[in-house]
């Protein structure tokens, strides 16, 4: 499980004190993924950071009581320096995985090529996204975080290979996504929330969250 215990998480913007979170608790139980509705600019990513680790609260507590992952198209994992090759059995051995697997995997998903042991650094922005889409699949997580502002890719056939192991995957494990397109969130999760103003309002459907959410951000 995942669970945010009286969590608070705000910045200062050079003018005054944005708020992401104002004393929020909720939990996620594995099995019941959830999609979190919420305008652009409050805190979308700042609060699947946190899920992460990747972000610290200001006040409260985050528990984690299974294996989650980094945001899908997070970046900050790699190492610009090195290879695609590299990065993969090094993270590999972060998790206590087989590099060798790991290393097979990325490159049969990735299909890069000579780059496959290329710097990341000399990567373009589709191809770092295909690489890091395909180190995420390489991994076995109980929760999958999925950010709406992660990169995309354009490769057809990329897209189609990471669509069937993704579908997959997610028939067995428990996806938070974070979005604010309310159909986004039709295809991974029943339950939801909404992001606002600092609070989290918890919704046992979709369809609940969806006429705040409607209400609030076009009323």
């Amino acid at each position: 499980m995942l669970e945010f215990d009286n969590v608070s998480k705000s910045f200062w913007t050079g003018t005054q004190r944005k708020v992401i979170l104002d004393r929020v608790s909720f939990r996620v139980e594995l099995g019941r993924s959830m999609g979190v509705l919420a305008p652009n600019g409050t805190g979308k990513t700042t609060l699947i950071n946190m899920m992460a680790g990747l972000e610290k609260p200001d006040e409260g507590e985050i528990r984690r009581g299974c294996n989650i992952s980094f945001p899908l198209g997070f970046m900050g994992g790699v190492v610009s320096k090195i290879s695609a090759m590299e990065n993969s059995r090094y993270i590999a051995r972060l998790y206590g995985l087989d590099p060798d697997y790991v290393e097979a995997f990325c490159r049969w998903m990735c299909d890069l090529g000579e780059y496959f042991d290329q710097p990341l650094g000399t990567y373009s922005s589709g191809m770092k996204a295909r690489f890091t889409f395909a180190l995420l699949l390489a991994l076995d997580f109980d929760i999958y975080l999925i950010d709406e502002g992660m990169p995309s890719s354009t490769d057809v056939e990329f897209n189609r290979k990471a669509g069937e192991i993704l579908r997959e995957r997610l028939s067995t494990t428990t996806v938070i996504i974070v979005s604010h397109k309310p159909r986004v969130l039709e295809k991974f999760a029943r339950e939801a929330a909404v992001l606002m103003d600092g609070k989290l309002h918890m919704f046992d459907t979709l369809e609940e969250a969806k006429q705040l959410y409607d209400y609030e951000t076009q009323g």
